[in-house]
């Protein structure tokens, strides 16, 4: 099966969607990569941790070729940047 999003896609981001609340379980998000500088990551909302960290797992729907928070765990939300709504 083929990935939701791919390398090079371009998105659509709502900047403002987590000013006034926190992301959720089913989002997709755009965010900073935890361990790469000047990377941008888009992943699924799979879990918030009662600290408020994210799971963050990959769009493509076997989830076995992503890096995700599988391998650099939870991520802060201040790395989160938006929401994405739509591809293009």
């Amino acid at each position: 099966m083929l990935p939701d999003y791919a390398d090079g896609d371009e998105v659509l981001v709502d900047p403002r969607a987590y000013r006034r609340s926190a992301p959720v379980v089913g989002d997709v998000v755009l965010a900073q990569h935890p361990l790469v500088a000047d990377t941008l990551i888009v992943k699924h909302v799979e879990r918030v941790d009662p600290d408020g960290r994210l799971f963050l797992v990959g769009t493509n729907p076997d989830r076995f070729a992503s890096t995700d928070s599988r391998s650099y765990g939870t991520v802060a939300p201040s790395r989160v940047l938006g929401r994405v709504t739509a591809k293009l």
